[in-house]
């Protein structure tokens, strides 16, 4: 059973994260959107450290894996072909009395069009037992171009960012040197229009997908050698950024679980504070589904000639596909404690990795109305910007308060210029999670802190 404060973890991030200009309601001054989310100061930087972190580990540091960035916007065909249009969908009720709809699906217990009224679940928004059958409610947001009224041409926003790829294969085949097996990664905004959005950024109208299409021979052996390969790598990914081995899983598809077309399908799922397993990555072996389904539709060859076997087939793909808005959440919720102090007080802070915290060091002068602190201050401020270190600045309150306003943003180091700093050029080093404080020379601070980042 899950404590007290572990529950509300979720309300507690919630709240953290727009007290402290980590995530935002949408368009909040007149009156928000549902299931939009807007990335504040540090919220941009925790989520653009993850981002990079994922292009280091699947592009720059591979030689199999190439990059791409499709376009938002794409030929309404490309979502025919891909089963978008007719098989993209949720199944929606309504209640008959208060008119809150839902995912038939998600409702406890689920609704199904066999369902006895008597067996039916109570409305989660006003109790009542009164439902609308369940009909399929497509998820992709429709838009319109062109430039004349009544003229112009219908088609949709991604509803996922996969398609860019697939649709891409043949030029980047043509216009690189890769062979098979090799992948292309892309890091991209997808748009769904849910039926509820919720808990906070897990289900949102507008997301981010970092994901990895890879291209092997259409042999059962290649497929589970390299379904198995990316089960590990994306996994061991996320316990490097420093979540909790106890709070992952893989959880397996059943085969009336999976799409039609995938022939293995695992997902990275993270326990969150209320007990739930939530889907954070899905690797799946989609077969040759995507190239066949855009060959066919687009009336162009997609497949792929081996210069080495002098044999010409239609590969198939192992994906992985996860969300950066969701692995931002996780992480936070990971790294978020409520520490009890040996006297008596109490700090919340958050133990994120130093690679992906917002700050990586804070810089703080003792006194702010001194002016030689404040020089020297800055001066190492501007020396570890220099070293390629993300900085805070803080001059406000007392020292402690600057403390623990860093603690519960997870900056990593805090520098405190004194007047000892004055004489011997040493400052005092802080460390976020074990609260010690060393003397270290001004000059050493850089290869300092970038051991720390090296090392934890």
């Amino acid at each position: 059973m899950l404590r007290k404060q572990e529950a509300n973890i979720f309300e507690k991030i919630t709240s953290l994260a727009k007290r402290r200009g980590f995530i935002y309601p949408g368009s909040e001054i007149y009156g928000g959107l549902s299931g939009t989310w807007d990335y504040g100061p540090l919220g941009v930087e925790l989520k653009r450290a993850l981002k990079e972190r994922y292009w280091k580990t699947m592009v720059r540091d591979r030689s199999d894996v190439v990059g791409l960035d499709a376009s938002i916007l794409m030929n309404a065909k490309v979502w025919e072909a891909s089963g978008h249009v007719t098989s993209f969908s949720d199944p929606l009720v309504e209640c008959k009395k208060c008119n809150s709809r839902f995912r038939a699906d998600k409702l406890d217990p689920p609704m199904t069009k066999e369902m006895e009224v008597s067996g039916q679940p109570t409305c989660p928004q006003c109790g009542a037992r009164d439902w609308t059958p369940p009909r399929q409610f497509n998820l992709l947001v429709e838009t319109q171009l062109g430039a004349v009224e009544g003229e112009k041409q219908k088609t949709y926003l991604r509803g996922e960012i996969t398609q860019g790829v697939h649709v891409n294969f043949k030029n980047v085949v043509d216009s690189t040197r890769v062979k098979i097996p090799f992948g292309i990664a892309q890091i991209g905004k997808a748009f769904r229009n849910e039926i509820t959005p919720g808990d906070f950024t897990f289900r949102s109208r507008e997301f981010e997908q970092m994901e990895l299409q890879f291209y092997i021979k259409p042999e059962e052996t290649e497929g589970k050698k390299w379904f198995e390969y990316w089960k590990t790598e994306r996994m061991r990914w996320y316990r490097e950024l420093g979540m909790k081995k106890d709070n992952l899983r893989f959880h397996e598809h059943a085969p009336d679980e999976r799409a039609h077309y995938a022939r293995a399908a695992f997902d990275i799922e993270y326990r969150a504070p209320d007990g739930e397993w939530r889907e954070m990555e899905g690797i799946h072996h989609r077969g040759d589904w995507d190239l066949s389904r855009h060959s066919e539709f687009s009336k162009q060859d997609l497949s792929y000639f081996d210069e080495e076997e002098k044999a010409r087939f239609l590969p198939w793909v192992i994906e992985t596909s996860g969300g950066v808005d969701r692995a931002t959440l996780f992480l936070l919720m990971d790294a978020y404690r409520e520490e009890k102090l040996e006297n008596g007080e109490e700090r919340v802070v958050l133990k994120l990795h130093p690679r992906l915290a917002p700050f990586t060091v804070a810089v703080f002068p003792l006194l702010a109305n001194k002016p030689k602190l404040v020089q020297c201050a800055q001066e190492i401020r501007e020396a570890l910007q220099q070293a390629g270190f993300r900085v805070a600045w803080d001059d406000r309150g007392n020292i402690g308060k600057r403390y623990r306003y860093q603690d519960e943003i997870g900056t990593p180091r805090a520098v405190t210029v004194d007047f000892q700093s004055i004489e011997d050029e040493t400052v005092t080093l802080r460390d976020r999670d074990s609260m010690k404080q060393e003397r270290v020379a001004i000059k050493e601070l850089p290869e300092k802190i970038k051991d720390m980042v090296e090392e934890e």
